[in-house]
């Protein structure tokens, strides 16, 4: 008998076993293992336990649903609900503003995923400093936004906030974020200093100068080189360059905010770079974003980015294109839509810098 008979007869008889196998003893343990879990999941289902259980899940319910309703309706929530206005921590756009700059600062300063624990003393500081920002921007405009059809039914200028409360509110987040920063190295820390100054001091600016945009570009900004120092400890080209197009950005964007504004700001007398321009506003946003383009560009050179931040580039330019058809006919609505696209210009920025860092390479 050759080779191949013999093995053939091997897999005729394994093929008669398997079936034995499968037809007397798998297949009838396995239908008797069903019908006792069949059977068992009918006890549990009937057993008085689990009435039980059900009824006390439901009494616990009813008890957590009747705590938040009387919750509700305390005083205390209710503060807490001013508080939340206050900062806008319901409204996180301005965070998201903030957060992208200093994000793209982090990725480039670390050539890739930054130290934890600087990435969370960051995300939480730009959180706790644009909270901080806007309750100084309220209490600075307090005897103005009452004028201001958008902002008369903010908690501070309608009274359901203290001037106090407010000022109390600032210097709690400010110390908090304070004491963040002190978790970072002397250099990140004595810039801290810069960033609190500007912080403050931007609500005021309206009233004196039309360049108000500006100065809340170099309070946005500034989070930028502090992060590129706590984590690379280092000042170089890229950071003031990365600070520079904070500014260019933020300029931009904040023009089209003011551009909803621009009838109240005229009557009260509040100065903003959308008065200033006046007719040449357009334009003049325009020129703004393409020196940003520009400057964009720059970091990517001085940093030796590739092709993944240059299509973030490009994605942020049509962005920009998109956000001129937004405002070519200065409707108020379209203008702070033209504001809110802003989010998505940083969402693709810095996803172009995550993607070279973490891909580039493998390409």
């Amino acid at each position: 008998m050759d080779t191949s008979t013999s093995f053939s007869n091997l897999i005729s008889a394994s093929q008669s076993k398997i079936k034995v196998f499968w037809r007397q003893i798998f297949l009838p343990f396995f239908i008797s293992t069903l019908k006792q879990i069949d059977k068992f999941i009918d006890y549990l289902a009937s057993h008085p336990l689990l009435d039980k259980l059900e009824a006390a899940y439901r009494h616990l319910f009813v008890i957590i649903n009747q705590w938040a309703t009387s919750f509700q309706q305390t005083h205390s929530y209710k503060k807490i609900g001013l508080y939340v206005q206050l900062t806008r921590l319901d409204k996180p756009i301005g965070i998201l503003l903030l957060l992208w700059p200093t994000l793209i600062a982090l990725w480039i300063a670390a050539e890739g995923w930054p130290d934890p624990l600087v990435l969370f003393v960051f995300v939480m500081g730009v959180i706790l400093m644009r909270s901080a920002g806007c309750a100084i921007n309220d209490y600075a405009d307090r005897h103005i936004d009452s004028k201001v059809e958008r902002t008369k039914q903010r908690p501070l200028t309608s009274g359901k906030i203290t001037e106090k409360e407010t000022l109390l509110v600032f210097t709690i987040l400010s110390l908090a974020a304070f004491a963040l920063v002190l978790l970072m190295n002397e250099l990140t820390i004595w810039m801290s200093i810069g960033g609190i100054i500007l912080a403050v001091s931007y609500p005021f600016m309206k009233r004196y100068h039309y360049l108000p945009q500006i100065h809340l570009g170099a309070a946005f900004g500034w989070a930028a080189p502090m992060a590129y120092t706590a984590q690379a400890n280092e000042v170089t080209a890229v950071t003031w360059l990365i600070f520079l197009a904070t500014i260019l950005w933020a300029t931009a964007y904040d023009t089209m905010y003011a551009m909803v504004d621009y009838d109240d700001d005229i009557k009260i007398g509040v100065k903003s770079t959308a008065i200033l321009f006046g007719n040449q506003d357009k334009l003049i946003i325009g020129i703004i974003q393409l020196l940003l383009i520009v400057n964009l560009i720059l970091i990517g050179l001085r940093a030796e980015l590739s092709g993944f931040y240059y299509l973030g580039v490009t994605a942020a330019s049509l962005f920009s294109a998109y956000q001129q058809y937004l405002i070519k006919d200065r409707e108020r609505e379209r203008c702070f839509q033209a504001f809110l696209n802003n989010n998505w210009f940083g969402l693709v920025l810095f996803i172009g810098v995550f993607l070279d860092y973490q891909f580039a390479d493998r390409v």
